[in-house]
C-alpha cells in the first residue's frame, strides 16, 4: 500500500468534510427536536472516517478491507437516513441531493480502495 497514514486516503479526507456538513445540517432548527435521528446520522457519518482510520492502523490488508466494508456500510446507512430527513422536511431537496451525492462519492472511493487492496 502506498499510503503512509490514513490522512492521505482520499475517501477519509472527503468523509471528514462530509462529517462537518452532517454536524452543521443537524444543528439547524428543523432537526432540533429529533434527537434520535441527529445522534444516529452523526454516529453513522463519523463511523465512515473512524473505520477507515481504524482499518488502516490494523496490521494486514485483510483487516483493512473488513473495516473499509464497515465504513462503506455506514455510508449506506447515512444515505438512508438522509432520505428520512428529507421525507420529514428536516432538510430541503437541494441539501438532500448535495449530501446524497457526496456520500455516494465517498462510498465509490471506498469501493475502489477495497478492489485495489483485494488484488
Amino acid at each position: 500500500m502506498s499510503f503512509k497514514s490514513f490522512e492521505e486516503i482520499e475517501s477519509w479526507k472527503k468523509a471528514r468534510v462530509f462529517n462537518k456538513l452532517i454536524y452543521s445540517i443537524t444543528s439547524q432548527e428543523n432537526f432540533s427536536k429529533d434527537f434520535d435521528l441527529i445522534r444516529q446520522i452523526r454516529r453513522a457519518s463519523v463511523s465512515i472516517t473512524s473505520n477507515i482510520a481504524e482499518g488502516f492502523e490494523r496490521s494486514t490488508d485483510k483487516e483493512f478491507v473488513y473495516f473499509l466494508f464497515v465504513a462503506k456500510a455506514s455510508a449506506g446507512e447515512v444515505r438512508s437516513q438522509l432520505y428520512l430527513a428529507n421525507d420529514l422536511q428536516y432538510i430541503n431537496n437541494e441539501d438532500f441531493h448535495q449530501l446524497k451525492s457526496k456520500v455516494i462519492e465517498i462510498s465509490k472511493l471506498i469501493g475502489g480502495l477495497i478492489k485495489y487492496l483485494k488484488k
